[in-house]
């Protein structure tokens, strides 16, 4: 179903473990959400065999996240891109800098007027791109954007995969109405049952 809307986009910092498992904080909202666009690149693998293709094989290989938002405070630059804070309040960008990957969930209102839910499980960022305008005869919003790299988890979920992308509808068949009003209060953990 089609898209009408984006809102409630957040972030949650990564804390890895020794083994590299991924372990997240409390969600915090970064900005007004203007414009989400994602797009994926595949590995690909064509196996030949009698003439013809026998089998393809397409994994995830990483994903493009750009983000266009209100603003991006000082707090979630220095969390979403390594620049610092410095003593007076003036946040410091340097050539070093390389901030660490985050989780970034939001939300996308659909026509029917429900709601389809996502996390990026591991989202790596650059610097923010500025564009400024003077004021003329009408106004004109300038706003930033920014732009990460979408990674798969290191932490293996219980159908030993590496997850990159949660995604729920709230009307979708089997949906508990907890997941969904537990969304933004951290980020969505996958559950299967075990089988023996």
């Amino acid at each position: 179903m089609a898209t009408i809307g984006l809102d409630k986009l957040y972030y949650a910092k990564i804390t890895e473990a020794t083994n590299g498992d991924e372990s997240f904080g409390t969600p915090i909202q970064l900005a007004k959400a203007i414009k989400a666009d994602l797009s994926v690149e595949l590995a690909e693998a064509v196996l030949y065999a009698d003439d013809g293709a026998a089998e393809v094989v397409k994994e995830f290989k990483s994903g493009k996240l750009s983000l266009g938002i209100d603003d991006i405070g000082s707090i979630a630059a220095e969390d979403l891109t390594g620049a610092t804070i410095d003593d007076n309040g003036v946040l410091i960008s340097s050539s070093e800098d390389g901030g660490s990957p985050v989780a970034i969930g939001f939300r996308a209102k659909k026509s029917n007027g429900k709601y389809r839910y996502f996390w990026l499980y591991r989202v790596k960022f650059g610097i923010p791109a500025t564009n400024l305008q003077t004021k003329g005869d009408s106004i004109t919003f300038q706003t930033p954007t920014i732009e990460g790299t979408v990674l798969r988890r290191n932490k293996l979920d219980g159908q030993s995969n590496h997850p990159w992308k949660a995604e729920v509808s709230e009307d979708d068949l089997g949906v508990i109405s907890s997941t969904i009003n537990g969304w933004f209060t951290g980020v969505y953990e996958p559950s299967f049952v075990v089988t023996p």
